[in-house]
């Protein structure tokens, strides 16, 4: 049986949130990027009703307003944590196994965490424009469309290294999607920790990322707190 709990009018499994993508953006007030196209475009639900779902303000609580429109610290530091796994589209259960992986790696564990999370295939296969989102880059691994070193790699938890190679499967070329894909690839971006060359859409990881390659819209700082406690 599956478990749905209702939070502020928003449903979530145990496992994976199943309502409105667009509603976890105006939730956390930022665009998390989980509409692909969409989301840069005037399109996006957030530019046109920069309002929490729900239509009513956060609710103060018993010991008042603290923090931030009435939210706790504690409040604040769970927002940010939910933002964070939401945006990478990572489980609580895999969110929490990087996190203590990155608490027991040296050096700032929070910055670490972030480095860990973008060092993910899924994630690379969006860094590398292979995907318009990183819900749909899960899919493209998990279907089994990706190498990694000339290996099928369909885990999309699987870290890349320095030096690794990603391209498409030689079956995968013969789809529709990726016909489409090496005709718009010219216009993705590519991030400076990666190359792609286009003609053969074949990725390399250049060097692991670091602290400057990282979207400065996390406050890892949050996250580490909400775990420490």
């Amino acid at each position: 049986m599956t478990v749905v709990v209702q939070k502020g009018g928003e449903e979530y499994k145990m496992a994976r949130y199943t309502g409105p993508t667009c509603r976890l953006c105006r939730r956390f007030g930022d665009k998390l990027m989980l509409k692909g196209e969409k989301c840069p475009t005037p399109k996006c639900p957030l530019e046109k009703r920069n309002t929490l779902p729900g239509g009513r303000p956060p609710s103060r609580g018993r010991g008042g307003a603290r923090g931030r429109g009435g939210i706790s610290d504690r409040g604040l530091q769970l927002r940010e944590k939910q933002k964070l796994r939401f945006s990478y589209g990572v489980l609580e259960r895999q969110f929490r196994r990087f996190f203590n992986e990155a608490k027991k790696s040296p050096g700032a564990t929070g910055e670490t965490l972030l480095i860990l999370l973008e060092r993910r295939l899924d994630n690379v296969v969006y860094r590398l424009g292979f995907a318009d989102s990183h819900a749909q880059a899960r899919q493209i691994v998990g279907h089994g469309h990706i190498m990694v070193n000339d290996r099928r790699t369909n885990i999309p938890s699987f870290l890349v290294k320095s030096g690794d190679v990603i391209k498409w499967r030689e079956a995968s070329k013969k789809t529709e999607y990726y016909k489409r894909l090496a005709e718009e690839i010219e216009e993705k971006f590519i991030p400076n920790w990666l190359s792609l060359d286009k003609e053969s859409m074949t990725g390399r990881v250049l060097n692991l990322p670091g602290k400057d390659d990282i979207e400065a819209k996390f406050n890892a700082k949050a996250v580490v707190e909400y775990y420490s406690r």
